[in-house]
Parts: structure tokens; sequence; C-alpha cells
């Protein structure tokens, strides 16, 4: 990118201690992960933090942490200035969303000789779904699930390694993590696992900030949102990290 730095009168609201503290959500390795060289944290957002601290004229320090619920909770307490979140209104308190910049499929995992067969005959009593607790589809599945049992573990590993052990009859997650599951080889020939056709919601990614840094910090954010996407950023990032099924959100 070449643009000059943006607004950076605004820089002391994004980074009242001289840094922008970036909170990053490993729990979602579609868009950020650590780098196997470095163990730093890489990624789709980890690129889009870097360059907003560029437009800032600041340093940017990355805040990593393994679930989004912990995410969240950094940025709203101001632990960290900005984040990296699917929007919901479970997470609104406290916090100000840009629109999207990236569209991410729920989907769910079933054991293969599971009787179910579409997204519609899961939520049934006696279904137990395992979520990631805290995330995007936990939250979105309370809401909708009325007769099925959401049983929320400490991340997609955890709520994947549940559904092989038969602690549960369905997962919950993001379809490229659970399309990699069911593609998990083992004696030559992948386990017994499958992802339902279709999905259950989209996962709309989007960046936010503390509530209290102001209207004009809320904006500068959501129109540097807009620009990435519009100008290629966002797409370059994705086909740079090697990014499938994710695709970039349209204009806010």
């Amino acid at each position: 990118m070449t643009q000059q730095p943006a607004s950076p009168d605004l820089a002391p609201a994004f980074a009242p201690g001289g840094a922008l503290r970036a909170s990053i959500n490993l729990g979602n390795p579609i868009l950020a992960h650590r780098d196997p060289a470095s163990g730093e944290p890489a990624g789709v957002s980890v690129d889009l933090a870097r360059e907003f601290g560029r437009r800032l004229g600041v340093p940017v320090e990355l805040v990593p942490f393994e679930r989004a619920a912990l995410s969240v909770d950094a940025v709203r307490a101001e632990r960290a200035d900005i984040g990296f979140f699917a929007v919901d209104p479970a997470r609104g308190e406290g916090l100000r969303f840009t629109a999207p910049y990236v569209l991410i499929e729920g989907a769910y995992l079933v054991p293969q000789a599971s009787p179910v067969s579409e997204n519609g005959q899961v939520d049934r009593e006696g279904t137990r779904i395992s979520v990631g607790a805290g995330s995007a589809y936990d939250l979105f599945l309370t809401r909708e699930i009325r007769e099925a049992e959401i049983v929320r573990l400490e991340g997609a590993p955890r709520a994947l390694a549940a559904l092989r052990a038969g602690e549960v009859e369905v997962a919950a997650g993001i379809r490229q993590l659970l399309e990699a599951e069911a593609g998990r080889a083992e004696g030559g020939r992948a386990e017994g696992v499958r992802v339902l056709p279709g999905r259950f919601m989209v996962i709309r990614q989007a960046m936010g900030v503390p509530a209290g840094r102001g209207a004009a910090a809320q904006e500068l954010l959501a129109s540097f949102v807009e620009e990435m996407k519009a100008v290629g950023f966002v797409a370059d990032a994705l086909k740079r990290h090697g990014v499938e099924g994710a695709i970039v959100a349209p204009a806010g």
C-alpha cells in the first residue's frame, strides 16, 4: 500500500499508550494463526492491523488470544485498542463494529453413520451440539436452537474432539475447519465424519473498537475497512495466506 498515514490526529484515540494494541483471535485460523517459523501471529487480521497502524503512524502491538470471547473481552475492557470479531448482537455492549470485511460460512459436522442429512434436522430433542464457547456460532445457536442441547467447550479443537469421542451428535463451526477435519485420513482413508451441505449461518467478520473512543474514531475505522475492501487489500491478503472459502464482504 502506498497511501499516506490517515488522520494522525486521531492516533491518541486509538493508541493512547503510544502503540496500537491489536487483539488477534487465533481461535479462528481462517484469519489468524501462528507463523510456523517465528511463532508470531500472522494472517489477514494481522495484515489489517499493521496497515491501520501504519496509517495512524504508530507501532502495532499484537495481543493474541486463543478464543474469540477472550479477544472480545480485551477490547471491551480496553486492554486492546482494536480487534477482529464476528459481528453479533450479544457482543455489542461496549464495542462498536465496522461493516464486515470477510464472510465465512458456519456449518455442521456429523458422524458418517448419522441419520442427519440436512441442517434442518439438527435442532431436535436428544441432539447435542458441541461449539467453541463464546464463538460466533455459539452466540447464534444460543438464540436459534430450541430443542437440541448446546455443549460449550474450550475452543474449536475440543468441540471437534467431542464429536469424534461420541460425546455429542453434531459439532458446529467454520466450514473450512470442518472440511479439514472430515478430510483427515487415518490408515489411508478418511475418518468417519462428514460436513452437512449448505450453511446454518454466515459469519460476518469485522473490526471493532471500544465504544468510549468516540464517534470520529469509529468512523475512521469504518472507512478504513471499506477502503481495504475496495482497493483489493483484503482479497490480496486472503490469497497471500492461502485462505479458501472465505469471501470479501460487499461494500458496507
